[in-house]
């Protein structure tokens, strides 16, 4: 779905207090892959030009200019918009990317944060949505000997494509940029995004450029390709005409601000090459004060963004400008695809509307009641009369004569992190919730919950999950998260321990009828059972049905027991609505649990706790038969709700969806499937069960 133009708009964002943050958010979050800056810099010109009362130039690589006052000392000034990112290096036959970074990086985990995301690919018709994959979940002992730190070898990128063709339609080509699919965001006094403060950089120099140079003249420049050691300032001074007598550069930024003289080669950042073409012996670099520095999380507090325009306003010959020189620009809206208008004749619109209003709404174990709202909801009327939540929140809707009962449960929780603890400086340290696999969270944005409130009262904090400044192993042995407050400030805001700790998440389509999001397992599941449920008359059935929604399935299957214990003596048979987790993926061995996405739901037969007896497998097959769905069958890892009621007498059987990548926040699955597994689902729950 091709719907966001790559282009950026050249008009401002209207200004809204603080403009100061608005602005640094805006630049942070620009698309500008080093090397195709141009697309991102030559729209700003005529915003910019009207915002600084000064003409702006750009030239052929995409490095804008501007001069202001007149005589000596002569000045540059200039800033960074580039960043470092991937290219798209090969398309293999199975329509999967493979990538090389682009661009000089120094942290040991910036290649590794991407894996397991969501990313996009800047194709000149506009931004693909994507994901890294990563291997699945549930597949960690196949996996215990990957113990080293990601590269950018190690990535594989899936954008739901089948074959080179399927890429193509897309309009992907190689050499395409790639970056995580992540806006920039504000947590605490601080603003967050991958290298804020390079991109502060360039807000400061805008600003600065609002005012009037009072002595001398001097060149304002964004330049490009400063991940190559700065060529673009270089050049950008070289072909002007300009001979400056002092160059400032509002670099990269550290752990605490700095501002020094450097000469060729004491600055490595800066080629040296970068001074013969300014004739220059030296060069101020300007600093800011970043926390994360040279992850996807680095962030800039507002004194120090303060302290930068100062520094920018300083260097350049201006006198300070107000806080409302500050000037935001308009850069794109990642936006849910899920929930976009639909394409005419698509056929999934509606499914796909239905699976992203469950999906993008988090469900932290014991903290489910966004969830278990939003279903009860969509309920049809008679299934909503007869919806009971039960003593640990989950819905059980009861349909049928009492005798031969039959269960169908899915489950509303997702994998993520409880408050273990909160020290002093505000660092939180988590406690796992079901099987999350830590590298996937770590460097990442972090949304801690609070509790179901009042009408107008905040129910979220923003934050990050704290990256180690160094690795050599993938995994973090435990995460912790900052939210930019003290302990006392979260006490205050009534942050205790239990509390879920998530990161944003937003469902996206994928190519054709792939989809992804964060907690497909088990809100595909969810919605499988909420689609067969409006297919079904209650009347119509001979014996007793209990659909089932059930809590905290995730490391203990808690809400489960408590329905097993009121209701698996006199159970018959029970479908667990999960996840079939696939080897259908680059990462994995298709020696086992190989069920390819779009070819049908999957009876899946055996699992970690419990096996489906030959009898009931031969009964679902029959009843997919006869509704002419495609079903297939295999044996996965991990296990299900259904477990519970095994020790009750009641076989356990997986109806489930083939999905990639499980949790993670780049699951994948295919809507042909999980619409079929809404068929399958209705068709069973019409059909005696046989003795």
């Amino acid at each position: 779905m091709l719907r966001r133009a790559l282009a950026l708009a050249t008009m401002l964002v209207p200004v809204v207090a603080p403009a100061q943050q608005q602005a640094l958010a805006s630049w942070i979050a620009l698309d500008a892959p080093v090397g195709l800056e141009r697309r991102t810099t030559v729209p700003l010109i005529p915003a910019l030009t009207r915002a600084t009362g000064g003409s702006w130039q750009g030239d052929a690589l995409g490095n804008l200019t501007l001069r202001k006052g007149s005589g000596l000392p002569r000045r540059v000034v200039a800033c960074a918009i580039d960043r470092a990112g991937f290219a798209v290096t090969h398309i293999t036959s199975t329509g999967m990317l493979r990538l090389h970074r682009v661009g000089n990086v120094a942290h040991p985990l910036w290649d590794q944060a991407h894996e397991g995301q969501q990313l996009e690919i800047l194709t000149e018709r506009g931004a693909v949505p994507a994901v890294s994959a990563i291997a699945n979940g549930h597949f960690a002992q196949q996996h215990r000997k990957d113990s080293l730190v990601v590269t950018a070898d190690d990535l594989w990128v899936d954008v739901g494509a089948s074959s080179p063709a399927d890429v193509a339609a897309l309009g992907i080509r190689l050499l395409d940029p790639v970056q995580r699919r992540l806006d920039a965001f504000r947590y605490g006094d601080r603003t967050a995004g991958a290298q804020a403060g390079l991109r502060a950089g360039c807000a400061a120099l805008v600003a600065a450029a609002t005012g009037a140079v009072t002595t001398g003249e001097t060149m304002f420049v964004i330049s490009v390709q400063s991940a190559f050691g700065w060529p673009g300032v270089g050049g950008a001074v070289a072909r002007s005409g300009f001979a400056p007598t002092e160059i400032t550069l509002l670099a990269n930024g550290r752990a605490e601000r700095q501002q020094r003289w450097v000469r060729a080669g004491q600055f490595a950042a800066v080629n040296v090459g970068t001074f013969r073409a300014m004739r220059a012996d030296s060069v101020r670099i300007v600093s800011p004060a970043v926390r994360h520095a040279g992850t996807l999380m680095e962030s800039i507090g507002d004194a120090d963004a303060t302290w930068l325009l100062e520094a920018a306003a300083a260097a350049a010959g201006v006198s300070t400008p107000s806080s409302a020189a500050w000037v935001p620009v308009a850069t794109r809206h990642r936006s849910s695809a899920a929930l976009d208008a639909p394409m005419p004749g698509d056929p999934f619109a509606t499914l796909t509307r239905s699976l992203a209003q469950l999906a993008d709404l988090p469900g932290v174990p014991t903290h489910e009641w966004r969830v278990r709202e939003a279903i009860l909801a969509q309920l049809p009327a008679w299934a909503r009369d007869r919806a009971v939540v039960d003593s640990v929140g989950n819905i059980i809707v009861s349909a049928g004569p009492a005798r031969d009962t039959v269960v169908f449960m899915a489950h509303m929780d997702e994998v993520a992190y409880h408050v273990a603890a909160i020290v002093r400086d505000g660092t939180v340290s988590l406690r796992e919730r079901g099987g999350v696999i830590n590298s996937a969270w770590e460097g990442q944005p972090a949304v801690l919950h609070f509790p179901k409130a009042a009408t107008g009262a905040p129910d979220t904090l923003m934050g990050v999950f704290v990256p180690r400044d160094s690795a050599r192993v993938k995994n973090p042995r435990a995460l912790t998260a900052w939210f930019g407050l003290d302990s006392a400030a979260l006490v205050a805001r009534g942050v205790r321990v239990g509390l879920g700790v998530t990161s944003p998440k937003v469902s996206v389509r994928l190519f054709g009828s792939r989809f992804t999001g964060r907690s497909m397992d088990d809100r595909a599941g969810s919605t499988a059972l909420l689609m067969a449920v409006r297919t079904i008359n209650p009347a119509s059935l001979n014996h007793a049905v209990l659909f089932v929604w059930s809590v905290q399935e995730e490391g203990g299957l808690v809400g489960a027991q408590v329905v097993a214990a009121s209701h698996g003596a006199s159970t018959t048979r029970i479908y667990s609505i999960d996840t079939f987790v696939s080897s259908n993926t680059p990462l994995e061995s298709p020696h086992f649990a190989f069920a390819p996405l779009g070819n049908g739901p999957v009876l899946r037969a055996i699992e970690n706790g419990s096996i489906s007896p030959p009898t009931v497998r031969a009964q679902v097959q029959r009843a997919a038969a006869a509704a002419g769905i495609p079903l297939q069958i295999g044996l996965t890892q991990g296990g299900t709700d259904g477990t519970t009621f095994t020790f009750f007498g009641a076989p356990n059987t997986g109806l489930s969806w083939p999905g990639r990548y499980s949790h993670t926040p780049a699951e994948v699955l295919d809507l042909r499937d999980l619409q079929r597994l809404a068929r399958l689902i209705a068709a069973v729950a019409q059909q005696r069960p046989e003795k």
